[in-house]
């Protein structure tokens, strides 16, 4: 199991006489002196609170958003998905979309297209422990980027926006897999060679993949030897492990025939139960089994009473089981 990383709180420094705000302070070398003018270097000033929030680790970044565990999985688990975004107040003029992608060409962190709609990425790598707030100083970018130019990554402001500040709370978040990676192109005959060789190395990598619709963000996935079910969930981590354990020990963790309960991801603050599947298992034949499941973890999750020495074999050994994504 991972160590939690020690939380940290940035400061704010306090300013002298003339010295600006810290929103028009400008990032330089921490050695140099901080642009606000108090006279110090810029790690000892204004880059305090940027090299705090550089190494503060949020476990749950995506908490609070619409569709957190499908943020979750599409950020570690599903090759190719879109999901349209709402923005709080609206979309800007000359901004006719905004879409999040799981991966865009070249790795960019964010595109805005010639029509003025604005892709952004999830699975790129980010700069600091919170990948909420990389994510929303990319959008802020990308919604002000010239039509037709991608953004580039960054180091976002320590005290810049996250995606809740910047996404209607209110608005659906409704993730569509992709079989590949044909949404980067809407006119493949005027892709550049580097975006059409990026999306056949991008096509070629990606796992055949298909969200179930009788339960949330549950993803099917198929592998050349077994297919898989992984099912990111919202609930607390010991009061779910617990609930598995109880089902587990009962015989009543399986998907149906053949099929069985391997052990978990740990990704963002949540838990993500993964099942083997037969390799003739398909999507459709694993919804009724999933909401059945749904239905008894439900169940077991309501109980309070102390594991049996059973369950608790059943727990120790789903929690040696367990792998940590982030």
């Amino acid at each position: 199991m991972a160590k939690k990383r020690p939380q940290t709180k940035a400061t704010r420094p306090q300013l002298t006489d003339g010295a600006r705000a810290d929103e028009n302070v400008p990032v330089v070398g921490a050695r140099e002196p901080c642009p606000c003018g108090s006279g110090r270097r810029y790690k000892a000033c204004h880059g305090k609170a940027a090299a705090e929030a550089v190494t503060e680790l949020v476990q749950r970044p995506f908490e609070g958003l619409p569709g957190e565990c499908d943020w979750v999985a599409l950020r570690e688990l599903v090759p190719a998905a879109t999901v349209p975004l709402h923005l709080k107040g609206g979309l800007p003029e000359g901004v006719p979309a905004v879409t999040l992608a799981t991966v865009l060409p070249m790795a960019w962190p964010a595109l805005r297209r010639d029509d003025g709609s604005v892709l952004l990425g999830l699975q790129n790598d980010t700069a600091s422990g919170d990948i909420s707030r990389d994510l929303a100083d990319t959008l802020r970018r990308a919604l002000e980027a010239m039509p037709g130019s991608p953004v580039q990554a960054r180091r976002a402001p320590a005290d810049g926006p996250r995606l809740q500040d910047l996404l209607d709370p209110e608005g659906a978040f409704e993730p569509v897999v992709h079989p590949g990676f044909e949404f980067w192109v809407p006119d493949a005959e005027n892709a550049t060679p580097e975006v059409t060789a990026s999306l056949e190395r991008a096509n070629a990598a990606a796992i055949p993949t298909v969200r179930l619709t009788g339960v949330d963000a549950a993803y099917w996935c198929e592998t050349p030897e077994k297919n898989h079910l992984r099912w990111v969930m919202p609930y607390p981590e010991e009061r779910l492990l617990d609930a598995l354990a109880r089902l587990h020990a009962a015989g009543r963790s399986n998907l149906g025939e053949g099929t069985r309960l391997v052990g978990s991801f740990r990704a963002h603050g949540l838990i993500v139960p993964v099942w083997d599947l037969p390799s003739e298992v398909g999507a459709q034949d694993v919804e009724k089994p999933a909401a059945e499941f749904a239905e008894r973890l439900t169940a077991a999750l309501a109980t309070d009473a102390p594991l049996t020495a059973d369950e608790r074999r059943a727990r120790g050994g789903l929690t040696n089981r367990q792998v940590t994504l982030s």
